[in-house]
């Protein structure tokens, strides 16, 4: 069965509880099952707002407390990635440490599920990388606690083209901002991290006529999205040192750090990667002295929690596609309120969603 543990016990157990990331999580729950060799953690950050919401992620972690790091990273993302967007829905994540392509089976899932349905709908999962909409499917048949689930059974489908049409519209927003014009022809992009979400945005972007760089650690999918779209395939082994007008990390996390910040060439970082700030507060603000915008990750990547959290509202495609092209309008005011206040753009973003997390628990 589930567990879970006292957080100050945790906290003091381990120092990564003392990172940023822990940010006062309401609960963690550590899910075992030797039969299936599931080993599972569920980050529940935030409910204020509403039941958490946020996808299951399954990856071969180098350590179980890389794993536990993560959950909580983008746990607490997904919390203010609600907020910013205006859905009445907590933050929560999930992981499943182990190989998506080896060693997820349907047992493992309907495992997971039951672990899913044991919080009583305090955590509501989705697909995240690993996953995909059959995996949804397949949880969905022993707990109504999971969207993302196949159109034809009520559902409103594979998330990740609309997350790829917002973190278009956040990055049209942010060229506005930087270059005075949204329009995306001629400009350089790379993209690293050539995914379902990855491979969407390059589709936005090489119709709108960007110059079109990718990059990713899959060679068959590198040639598939050249060919499909006629993004050319990027070859150098330091993708931050190129010329470039707007860089896009859409694979994992954390790729601006300590290492690349100072190499990155580009004028404006917009993508659809989770938390691409190794130090919000750090990095964020060499982004800010270094004239680079950067378009707030929680914010633009939103694309796929407004599309899931149709079907627990129930409004349809014309709905889901308004409020994500409402990212662009979003995006803008939060990049004006950063330059006019002097501060980062993420704390811009970060301080009206807190702002409307502490209301709602006045009015509570």
């Amino acid at each position: 069965m589930a567990q879970a543990f006292p957080l100050e016990a945790i906290k003091n157990a381990d120092p990564v509880f003392g990172q940023l990331s822990f940010d006062n999580h309401e609960q963690i729950v550590f899910c075992n099952d030797k039969d299936t060799g599931l080993k599972a953690i569920i980050g529940i950050h935030n409910t204020v707002l509403g039941p958490a919401l946020g996808g299951t992620r399954m990856w071969q972690y180098k350590s179980e407390a890389d794993a536990v790091n993560d959950v909580l990273r983008l746990s607490r993302g997904m919390t203010y990635k609600s907020a910013i967007t205006g859905l009445n829905l907590g933050g929560g994540k999930a992981v499943i440490i182990g190989d998506a392509k080896t060693q997820k089976t349907p047992e493992l899932m309907l495992r997971f599920g039951e672990f899913v349905h044991s919080l009583g709908g305090r955590y509501i999962t989705a697909e995240d990388v690993g996953m995909k909409t059959e995996d949804m499917d397949l949880v969905r048949t022993v707990t109504p606690y999971v969207t993302g689930i196949s159109e034809d059974k009520g559902g409103a489908g594979n998330p990740s083209p609309i997350t790829a049409y917002g973190v278009f519209m956040g990055m049209k927003a942010a060229a506005y901002h930087q270059f005075g014009s949204n329009d995306l022809d001629g400009r350089v992009v790379y993209v690293q991290g050539i995914g379902n979400v990855g491979e969407a945005l390059v589709e936005h972007l090489c119709d709108e006529g960007a110059n079109v760089y990718i990059s990713d650690i899959c060679e068959e999918r590198l040639q598939m999205v050249s060919q499909r779209y006629g993004a050319k395939i990027y070859r150098g082994d330091n993708i931050y040192g190129e010329a470039m007008d707007i860089y896009a990390p859409c694979a994992l996390g954390a790729t601006i750090n300590d290492q690349t910040i100072n190499q990155l060439q580009a004028k404006v970082v917009a993508g659809a990667a989770n938390n691409q700030l190794a130090s919000e507060a750090k990095h964020g603000e060499l982004l800010r002295e270094r004239g680079i915008v950067y378009a707030p990750d929680f914010l633009i990547n939103a694309g796929g929690i407004i599309n899931v959290y149709a079907e627990l509202e129930n409004y349809g495609k014309t709905e889901i596609m308004r409020k994500t092209e409402n990212i662009y309008n979003t995006t803008l005011e939060i990049l004006t309120k950063a330059e006019v206040q002097q501060i980062t753009s993420h704390q811009a973003a970060f301080d009206i969603a807190k702002a409307r997390i502490e209301l709602r628990k006045r009015e509570q």
